[in-house]
């Protein structure tokens, strides 16, 4: 659903041609400069009520973002945040996002009442006069409404342009062209030490060839820079507070977050900004030292991923992982699998289309947000064997990690399951397959399978796909 200020944006939008190298575009230097405006803020409350309030702002580096796609219409995320001009109440800048708040927002400690406070940052080209900041959120309808505004000088005395790191050792894995004509990733390393660090190198080389060998990444690796940045941890190996492990890792990864053994997020904002800011950046990734499966990925925030399987035979899980939540924070992909153990409630609300891409609640012919891609002899629903794969998901479940014969046990699910989702008849199939962002019933996926839905080193389907062009489309051109 369309917010009635994205129509707006949409009608005022200025067509230009595509800039890969400077000068740069006149609507971009009229009102914006050539490096990066940080706001970073505190976002507090429980559930159904929250609060923004500022702390610090900073100039960053060289913008390295598009300079020509800076109004988002991509109507993605259950953020939104607005630059404007405050002379010419013209729009400047506008991006989707999502956040740690919102998701803790759905579990059960916050369903208690309980208050906490998260740590956020937006960032966007600097302007050069005052301006107005406005962030919306969603509400359960899927329309975004205002629930933060102010108004800054970005002139005033109050902005920090302190130089990046000191400690913050850059590595340039492969560099393609200039900034605003490409996706800048870079990858941060936690709970890697001093001595560890040709392990880091290594390890980012193997999954940026990973990454890059995945389609439709594979194709689009020309448009893409890639950087390392070397973050030296006092300790080796990253939190894991279920096993009572506690370490001195400089960027505070941890797993069990909000209640999940395997998600592995940080709360240190302003830690991971610090040093990310050493370069140009569009998304962030973090490769933790850990041999213990994990990850996690929040859309505009950062990919997460261990980097290490505890044994030769599960190694390429790592693999897996890496690509997987990469697709959560670059493309707003959302997970299509359902039966694994999350610590989320009602995370989709029932009867409401989800903004994600790649999951739906509406499969009419006229509905299906994919529809473009379903042949007229596909059914929707579109049939699958999804009472068996249930059954061996129980079956899984049931396995307890101390148990004897446990890896053994886990695998052979895991092979059968794969014989279900490599049924010939619906390979290759776009329709809409039940089964999807944590529910059973009710949400749909648009192939069998993806590398958003099982634990496989499948590709992504064409839905999917089709995000991350458009997501390389808007930060490339």
């Amino acid at each position: 659903m369309r917010r009635s200020h994205l129509q707006t944006i949409v009608l005022s939008m200025v067509v230009m041609s595509v800039v890969c190298t400077p000068p740069l575009p006149a609507q971009f230097e009229r009102f914006l400069k050539d490096s990066t405006f940080r706001f970073d803020y505190f976002h507090t409350g429980t559930k159904g009520e929250e609060r923004i309030s500022g702390d610090k702002m900073y100039e960053e580096g060289a913008w390295a973002g598009s300079t020509t796609n800076l109004l988002d219409t991509l109507n993605l995320g259950d953020y939104f945040f607005e630059v404007i001009d405050v002379t010419s109440n013209r729009i400047l800048f506008s991006r989707g996002y999502s956040s740690l708040f919102d998701e803790w927002q759905t579990t059960d400690e916050a369903l208690a009442g309980t208050y906490r406070t998260f740590h956020e940052s937006v960032r966007f080209p600097y302007p050069y006069s005052k301006f107005q900041l406005r962030i919306s959120r969603r509400n359960k309808q899927m329309v975004f409404n205002e629930i933060f505004s102010t108004v800054i000088d970005p002139n005033g005395i109050e902005i920090h342009h302190e130089k990046p790191r000191a400690d913050a050792n850059v590595v340039d894995i492969f560099l393609n062209g200039d900034s605003h004509g490409k996706v800048d990733i870079v990858i941060l390393g936690d709970g890697y030490t001093k001595g560890e660090m040709p392990k880091f190198r290594s390890d980012v080389r193997h999954f940026i060839d990973v990454l890059f060998n995945t389609e439709p990444f594979k194709r689009r690796k020309k448009d893409f820079n890639v950087r390392a940045i070397e973050v030296t941890s006092r300790e080796s190996g990253i939190n894991q507070p279920d096993q009572n492990i506690w370490v001195g890792n400089a960027l505070g990864t941890t797993y069990n977050s909000f209640g999940s053994a395997r998600y592995v997020l940080t709360d240190a904002n302003s830690v991971v900004r610090d040093f990310a800011a050493s370069v140009p950046y569009d998304f962030l990734f973090i490769l933790v030292n850990a041999k213990r499966y994990g990850g996690g990925g929040i859309f505009q925030l950062y990919a997460i991923s261990f980097s290490t399987g505890e044994t030769a035979e599960t190694a390429w899980q790592a693999d897996y992982v890496f690509v997987h939540e990469f697709g959560h924070s670059f493309a707003g992909l959302g997970d299509e699998y359902y039966a694994s153990s999350v610590a989320y409630n009602e995370f989709y609300q029932k009867g409401v289309e989800p903004w994600e891409p790649n999951i739906a609640a509406t499969i009419s012919r006229q509905g299906l947000k994919w529809r473009d891609f379903v042949q007229a002899e596909t059914a929707l629903p579109t049939s699958w064997n999804k009472t068996l794969y249930d059954s061996m998901e129980t079956e899984r479940g049931k396995l307890r990690r101390d148990e004897k014969g446990y890896a053994e046990k886990r695998q052979a699910i895991l092979n059968a399951e794969r014989q279900v989702l490599d049924d010939k008849q619906s390979r290759g199939i776009v329709g809409a397959f039940e089964g999807a962002g944590y529910s059973s019933a009710g949400l749909y996926r648009p192939s069998l399978d993806c590398r958003m839905f099982s634990l496989s080193l499948t590709d992504f389907d064409p839905v999917c796909a089709r995000a991350i062009n458009r997501m390389i489309d808007f930060y490339s051109k």
